[in-house]
Formats: C-alpha cells, structure tokens, sequence
C-alpha cells in the first residue's frame, strides 16, 4: 500500500548508503509530536536505528516542539520506540551485526490514520561510489535534455 503523504525524508541515506533490506513499521509518539510531524517539523539528517534489549530504537531524529501544545516540554531528540514484531527484530539485530552494516530511517509518512517509519538495513557507499553515482545522474540529465 502507498503511503497516504510523506511527512519527512532523509534524502542523503540513498546517497550515503547502498540500500539493501527495507521495513515498514509503527511509531510510538506522543500528541504534540504527531501534529508537528504533520505540520513538517520533524528531520531525519543524523537519525539512525539502534536495537537495544530486544526492542529498536530510532535515535537522534529531531522534532521541534509543537507551539500550541498545553503539554509538558519533550525532548525534541528523544529516543523513539519502533514498533515491529520481535521475530522481525531479532533478524534485523543478527544482520546489523554483520560487519559494516547499519540502521537508517529512510522516511515518516502517514498510512490512513497511523504514522509509520520505513527503515533499511544499509551498508555506506565509499567515496568512488558516491562520484560515479553523480555521474551516471549527470549523464541521464544529459540525455533527458537532448532527447
């Protein structure tokens, strides 16, 4: 199923990293984080996922107050629990210990009236596959402009 909007999205992860497994899973956030997830302020730039006793994590992913909340303040770098099944933890926990493999949340968007998170199991790109990377993107601008 498509996602209904995409709220944020890490646009440097497919850029950083090569892309090998993706997750779809639920979010536990509180009120006043919802609706500013709604009103765009949320940002994945440094975020990443940790699996720690049994359950994961999305680490470092920043959301800014939301003004009108008559709410305690929260931390808008809170740890924030994932929602996945725990078979589906305990096989992502025994692939992210392989070496060089690592956790990134790609996007938040809303599936009808839930908010859910698609991760992947990334490995990161070297710096050779970052440039031809540029160059096969400027090479399919080239051809789409002269055709």
């Amino acid at each position: 199923m498509k996602p209904d909007k995409v709220l944020v999205q890490n646009r440097k992860a497919r850029y950083e990293y090569a892309i090998l497994e993706t997750w779809e899973c639920g979010m536990a956030l509180l009120g006043p984080e919802v609706k500013s997830l709604l009103d765009g302020r949320g940002n994945l730039k440094d975020a990443y996922v940790m699996i720690r006793n049994g359950e994961a994590f999305l680490v470092n992913m920043h959301i800014s107050p939301y003004p009108y909340a008559h709410h305690d303040p929260i931390d808008p770098e809170r740890e924030r629990r994932l929602l996945l099944h725990k078979k589906e933890i305990l096989k992502i926990y025994q692939k992210v210990r392989e070496k060089g493999l690592t956790l990134v949340p790609l996007k938040i968007y809303m599936k009808s009236p839930k908010i859910k998170a698609e991760i992947a199991l990334a490995k990161g790109k070297k710096t050779y596959d970052k440039r031809e990377a540029i160059k096969r993107r400027e090479q399919s601008r080239d051809r789409d402009r002269n055709a």
